[in-house]
């Protein structure tokens, strides 16, 4: 693997790591359901995020820019 792949994979790890935290306290703070589903069932709560864009785009959007970065390496 080379410096550049591994560099764009684990900042596109991070990136979602970071936005399933962001995401985790803002649905915890909005339903403690939706805050255990996105503990439990993290891919579930992207779903959260889609339908409450507006308390959670902020993590949704950190979350596609980490899913391109590991697609793009």
């Amino acid at each position: 693997m080379e410096a550049a792949t591994a560099t764009m994979v684990t900042f596109g790890a991070a990136a979602l790591l970071v936005s399933w935290v962001v995401l985790l306290v803002v649905s915890w703070k909005d339903d403690y359901v939706w805050g255990l589903c996105t503990l439990f069932l993290p891919l579930l709560s992207y779903l959260y995020a889609l339908v409450r864009l507006d308390k959670a785009g902020g993590a949704l959007g950190l979350a596609l820019f980490g899913g391109i970065l590991i697609w793009l390496a």
